[in-house]
């Protein structure tokens, strides 16, 4: 029997119940993902995901010891809490040794959707490598995608064609794809040059940059004057860190 490997493009488009028996990686390169994995590689003991941002208030407010608030709505950090959702604020002097909660508009609802998953990683351009090694030899993997006010977006589908691409030719595995995984591995091939796009030479952040620009997570970035987020989230393999999700206790930490 053939493994299994599947691209949803929407978390809304994939039943929980598709998803109990497998590997899920949920994927929100711009920003929640690329951000969690900065707050880890910083130092933070843990990610408390919330979809609300009462809920995120909460939790915060109902924790000991140390606790620092982040996420966005509409990109933008939100009134009260102490950082947004750009990578490069999680810095070890604001994270390392403290509980994040945090609270996006599209990353942090996803993870709902893979909650009945055996296991739940988070992906992003900045732990790709890392995340493929987690992966190898798995039996049926799911990436989600995050997307953006639920539309899909091309940043995740880019990096979903990614994991599909390297997982064919280095899985050992051959994989039974839906229609979405082959449509996302062709969008990464068609992408970059041949070299880049099949790892034999680096993928430089200048490359993929005008990718993530024009996806619409990018745009939206764009014109709240962020433009600089696409540059963190474009460091491709930067990070060894892969966060796990544990949907019983709520909360992210690293593999």
């Amino acid at each position: 029997m053939p493994s299994l490997l599947h691209v949803y493009a929407l978390p809304q488009v994939a039943q929980p119940e598709e998803m109990t028996d497998g590997t899920v990686v949920v994927i929100d390169v711009l920003r929640a993902a690329t951000t969690i994995c900065h707050a880890l590689e910083a130092g933070a003991a843990e990610v408390i995901p919330c979809a609300e941002v009462e809920e995120a208030r909460a939790a915060a407010a109902s924790m000991p010891g140390e606790v620092v608030l982040g996420g966005e709505r509409e990109g933008l950090p939100i009134e009260g809490f102490d950082l947004g959702n750009s990578p490069r604020e999680y810095t070890p002097e604001r994270v390392a040794g403290k509980t994040l909660v945090f609270t996006t508009s599209n990353g942090t609802r996803a993870l709902h959707h893979a909650r009945l998953a055996e296991r739940v990683y988070l992906g992003a351009f900045v732990n790709a490598a890392a995340l493929l090694g987690q992966l190898l030899g798995r039996e049926q993997v799911h990436l989600l995608c995050s997307g953006t006010h639920g539309q899909y977006s091309e940043d995740d589908i880019l990096l979903a064609g990614l994991l599909v691409e390297r997982l064919e030719r280095a899985g050992g595995c051959h994989y039974a794809q839906n229609a979405q995984a082959a449509t996302a591995r062709e969008y990464w091939l068609s992408s970059f040059a041949e070299p880049q796009a099949l790892g034999a030479e680096p993928l430089e952040p200048e490359l993929l940059v005008p990718k993530l620009r024009r996806s619409a997570g990018g745009r939206n970035l764009v014109a709240v004057g962020l433009e600089d987020d696409l540059i963190d989230a474009a460091r491709i393999d930067r990070f060894e860190c892969v966060p796990v999700y544990d949907a019983a206790g709520g909360r992210i930490r690293a593999a």
